[in-house]
């Protein structure tokens, strides 16, 4: 690796010329990628609800609506008001009174059904339906277009509303994430630096390699708005650790190659891959274990933040060395003394006094697991986006006028007998909850021939195969109450038609809870897993993976117990992701500190205090600075966001980041000290069996003496083996 380092450091220029033109791809690939901000069309294809959206498209051509709600506006204002909004592009039908009695009969005449469905006092609902799915670019248009058609007496309310509003604030504040995350990062790097190029060269760096993680994302086809959103953050406080490792081992290099800073940089990026190659296995590792979940987002977001952090590292071998090398005496120029000095005093301090943090640790513990057990978690999406938002507004009115919060589709038989289909209607109107029916026997009446139907309502509502039916819900999508409703209407439809669906919105986010709880388990227990094996690897050792991922997964706990005793409640993405990314982003900390006490204490054969004092000294800061970095990347999105998808996570993210800085520095040197004899009894040989050793070794004279044998008669014991864990330190 020295050679292909010395290359890079050599043909420095060639690799800035190419690092610079691969922006061009990668911007090309950002404009090419679309972005999806629809977070339930990430549910798995096989479900039944997901089927039945299909089919809404495939046999209608019909795959979102929104419920529209007209206040105080005369009958005939109100009709034209419909025929502007059936001329909006990719607007399919307008389901209204009109379309199945003529406005001239005066409100109080029609059937009281028809009348619950359609009017409220000085309100009336009408159903804008579209000819594709929720998040399309084509339904979010018409939606736009809807809004500048209707005055301030309309409300226009659904789910397409809300993915439209997620992706006008998502587009207005991903610039903002981004300044504020590199302003924050910025300090942070200042902190630590002693030049004042140095931190511009690494945001640079790092940018670039955002860009080409962005960029290649269109091989993907599309990414969700929340990985967008994250990615530059995630990746820029996740991979900062390594281009500070580059510029410290190019400076003691330049100690050892005075005169050549070529080869000085060569040694330094062997080095620097060497060790970011180890570290960063924890953090894809981390990443990766999102792939897992059967709710699609997760792999969206592991591939491309595992993906970022694979960059990260060749950007950090390539790019930043080139940078370096080129701008040295700029670096040389600038250089001032380091802010941030010795922290031996604090880490004697910490170490010093183990018992005091074991004791904090035990009496943190139950309340952590208790309130991570406990913390609230919610499914309704259109809950992340601030009451003021028009959807918001919308949603609200319909339920403020109609006492409606939700429209089931039931799709049933065509064929199906229209008493049966009268009778099924009837039982659904009386399950708990169901505020009115709309369907083609409750507007027409079973009497009334097909040849009579108006053909706009009929092939609004019949297809070849399919018949729909919608029903008005007063509960809210994603609680309790709606989800034993859909279950009661899902149950009342397969009794009349085993091939019937229910299926909207409500639905979708049942399936959605139901998905994503597995999720939560699947991935943290393959995280824990994943790296668990990771540190068992390195450490060679079968206590030291216990206590490291013990360790992190306390300050896991710790972080996501605080939502519980705030009373705050979190959405269900940041509950499923935040376990995997904080283990992986943060596990490195522990790791470093246990390296080096492990290389004091059984290589240097170093007393336990002694060992634990040299490893907490000597990684105490960049533990700091690790920590400080992801805090500083991800706390800008925790004050300047509005969508709480994404401010949850990333309020998780920076608050762990802190908790996890701390848990190392303080309880993990505690946890070493506690368990030292049992990590020197259970490490593992090469070839993989347990081998007990004691670390307080005795010479031969010693144990001579203490047996009562010669020196000689010990050597010989030793040479044969018969001594159990004998270690040959110096020759006999």
């Amino acid at each position: 690796m020295v050679k292909v380092g010395k290359w890079i450091a050599k043909h420095r220029i060639l690799m800035l010329i190419i690092g610079f033109l691969l922006i061009i791809p990668s911007v090309i690939g950002m404009a090419a990628t679309k972005v999806n901000y629809d977070l339930l069309s990430y549910l798995p294809e096989h479900l039944e609800t997901v089927k039945g959206q299909d089919i809404l498209v495939d046999e209608y051509g019909m795959g979102a609506f929104s419920m529209v709600v007209v206040e105080n506006m005369e009958m005939k204002d109100v009709q034209k008001l419909e025929e502007k909004f059936e001329q909006v592009n990719h607007v399919k039908e307008v389901l209204w009174y009109d379309d199945v009695a003529d406005i001239s009969v005066p409100v109080e005449m029609i059937p009281e059904k028809l009348r619950k469905a359609f009017y409220n006092g000085d309100a009336t609902m009408m159903l804008v339906l579209f000819d594709n799915t929720t998040s399309s670019d084509d339904s979010m248009e018409a939606i736009e277009d809807l809004r500048k058609i209707a005055n301030e007496q309309c409300f226009i309310g659904g789910m397409t509303g809300v993915v439209t509003d997620i992706k006008n604030v998502a587009l207005k504040e991903l610039p903002v994430y981004v300044v504020i995350a590199a302003v924050l990062s910025l300090v942070v790097i200042e902190l630590t630096s002693t030049s004042f190029v140095v931190p511009i060269l690494f945001l640079l760096s790092i940018g670039l390699a955002i860009l080409y993680n962005l960029g290649s994302n269109v091989f993907l086809g599309e990414t969700s708005y929340i990985t967008k959103a994250l990615t530059a953050v995630l990746q820029l406080g996740v991979t900062m650790d390594y281009s500070i490792f580059l510029l410290n081992s190019f400076e003691e290099n330049k100690k050892r190659f005075p005169d050549d800073k070529e080869r000085a940089m060569g040694h330094a990026i062997a080095n620097t891959f060497k060790s970011v190659a180890g570290s960063s296995v924890t953090t894809v590792a981390g990443f990766l274990a999102l792939c897992v979940m059967t709710f699609a987002l997760g792999r969206d977001l592991g591939i491309v933040m595992a993906k970022g952090v694979l960059i990260g590292v060749v950007c950090c071998v390539t790019v930043l060395p080139a940078m370096v090398l080129v701008f040295d005496k700029a670096i040389e120029k600038t250089r001032h003394k380091p802010l941030v000095k010795s922290l031996d005093k604090p880490s004697a301090f910490i170490t010093k006094h183990y018992k005091a943090w074991v004791v904090i640790f035990l009496i943190l513990l139950f309340p952590s697991i208790y309130g991570n057990n406990h913390t609230q978690i919610y499914y309704n999406i259109a809950r992340s986006l601030p009451a003021t938002l028009d959807c918001n507004v919308a949603n609200d009115e319909v339920k403020a006028q109609f006492d409606v919060s939700n429209m089931h589709i039931v799709m049933m038989d065509r064929d199906m007998d229209s008493k049966q289909k009268k009778k099924m209607m009837e039982e659904i109107g009386n399950v708990k909850g169901v505020k009115s029916t709309i369907s083609m026997s409750s507007l027409l009446g079973p009497t009334i021939p097909e040849s009579m139907i108006p053909e706009n309502l009929r092939s609004m509502l019949q297809s070849d195969e399919y018949e729909l039916a919608f029903v008005s819900s007063e509960y809210e999508s994603a609680t309790d109450e709606v989800n034993e409703q859909v279950k009661a209407i899902d149950k009342i439809v397969k009794s009349y038609d085993k091939d019937g669906m229910v299926i909207g919105e409500a639905p979708l986010m049942k399936d959605l809870q139901d998905v994503t709880d597995a999720d939560l388990v699947n991935v943290n227990v393959l995280s824990i897993g994943a790296i668990f094996i990771i540190i068992l690897l390195i450490f060679k050792s079968i206590s030291l993976p216990i206590i490291l991922v013990a360790v992190i997964e306390f300050a896991i706990m710790l972080n996501m117990a605080i939502p519980y005793y705030q009373g705050t409640s979190l959405p269900f993405v940041a509950s499923i992701v935040i376990g995997a990314i904080q283990l992986g982003a943060t596990v490195d900390y522990a790791i470093l500190m246990t390296s080096r006490y492990q290389k004091e204490r059984l290589e240097r054969k170093k007393s336990k205090k002694e060992a634990i004092s040299i490893a907490h000294k000597t990684s105490i800061k960049s533990i700091i600075i690790s920590g400080m970095s992801l805090f500083a990347s991800t706390f800008g999105v925790t004050i300047s966001s509005n969508i709480d998808m994404i401010k949850s996570i990333c309020t998780l993210l920076s608050r762990g980041a802190i908790i996890s800085t701390i848990v190392v520095i303080f309880i993990l040197p505690a946890m070493l000290t506690v368990f030292d004899k049992i990590i020197c009894i259970l490490p593992i040989n090469n070839s993989g069996t347990l081998r007990g050793i004691s670390m307080e070794y005795l010479s031969i004279k010693q144990t001579a003496g203490k047996w009562g044998i010669s020196g000689r008669r010990i050597q010989r014991l030793c040479a044969e083996g018969r001594i159990s864990g004998a270690t040959n330190s110096a020759p006999f």
